[in-house]
């Protein structure tokens, strides 16, 4: 989303949880990390997963909204206005999802291959629900992000030993992992194609995430990057993982998990989430609309101001 407000000449959208004195002219940002699509019965501190689900961020939204219009309306000053969204744009924002690999993430360590399989008709539904949600208010532009290739995160090997023949494919990435993610995202397309039939003024444009990252961690030597499965920040050596920014002991002496020195040759940054640098590689592709359905450029997808 960083980099979309970029390409866009727009400033970072604020989080909504961090309310105070923050703008919201241009929008407002829902996510948290390792949220989900489901509510999870764990807890953030058991495995990271955060509380506030999709429906739970849905229903921020519809405070916001409401509370915004008040505000808005009861502004006395431009300068009071000037932080708060137009109660008429919401209807031409462009309202974007990127959720749904945490789903997986928990599926991998609590349920077998059909147990996920089974879960992904329900998954993508709320997903829709959500969408539909905000389409009932007037939403009608949606940019909609499938998973990436979870298999290719390098923290997926980091307590896998003696992996057997068939396990990887080429480029180093946990096959069946990589292959659920696809599985799910036939679910999604399929659903947001579904969609598009039950929501006919509005604009759904399917992200192809899994493509774009893939097409980068295929051709990572020719794209000036280094391996992978290489991580850029954090100590991660045979048994010991000393994660990025935190410290650790190894062979009994404190080490630190510092940040490597040519971040910009790095796909991964920390063994979960992406470099900047990566991160640009992708984006870029994906705003002009290289791996998209359609193949609309990002700024083509937002609304525009007609002339009368």
């Amino acid at each position: 989303m960083f980099i979309s407000s970029e390409k866009l000449n727009l400033p970072y959208l604020s989080a909504y949880l961090n309310s105070l004195g923050t703008n919201y002219r241009h929008g407002a940002n829902f996510a948290t990390g390792g949220s989900t699509i489901r509510k999870q019965n764990e807890t953030i501190f058991q495995y990271g997963i955060s509380p506030f689900s999709l429906d739970i961020q849905i229903v921020q939204f519809n405070q916001f909204k409401a509370r915004t219009k008040q505000l808005y309306e009861e502004a006395k000053t431009p300068l009071e206005r000037s932080k708060l969204p137009v109660p008429e744009e919401f209807s031409k924002a462009l309202y974007t999802f990127d959720i749904g690999q945490n789903d997986l993430s928990v599926g991998f360590r609590k349920m077998n291959f059909d147990q996920i399989r089974e879960s992904m008709p329900d998954i993508v539904n709320q997903l829709a629900n959500a969408v539909k949600n905000i389409y009932d208010q007037g939403g009608r532009s949606f940019w909609i992000h499938n998973t990436s290739p979870f298999g290719c995160m390098p923290v997926q090997l980091f307590y896998k030993h003696n992996i057997p023949d068939g396990y990887l494919d080429e480029y180093g990435c946990v096959k069946d992992q990589n292959e659920m993610a696809t599985e799910f995202n036939k679910h999604l397309k399929d659903r947001i194609i579904k969609l598009r039939t039950e929501l006919p003024e509005a604009a759904i444009t399917y992200v192809d995430v899994y493509a774009a990252k893939y097409a980068l961690i295929s051709n990572t030597k020719t794209e000036g990057f280094v391996d992978p499965m290489k991580i850029c920040c954090g100590y991660h050596v045979n048994d010991t993982h000393i994660w990025c920014g935190n410290l650790g002991s190894a062979n009994g002496k404190d080490v630190f998990g510092s940040a490597c020195e040519n971040p910009s040759q790095y796909i991964s940054w920390d063994s979960v989430h992406y470099a900047e640098a990566a991160n640009h590689w992708v984006a870029n592709r994906i705003l002009n609309g290289s791996f998209t359905d359609p193949p609309t450029p990002i700024i083509q997808a937002c609304y525009k101001k007609t002339k009368l």
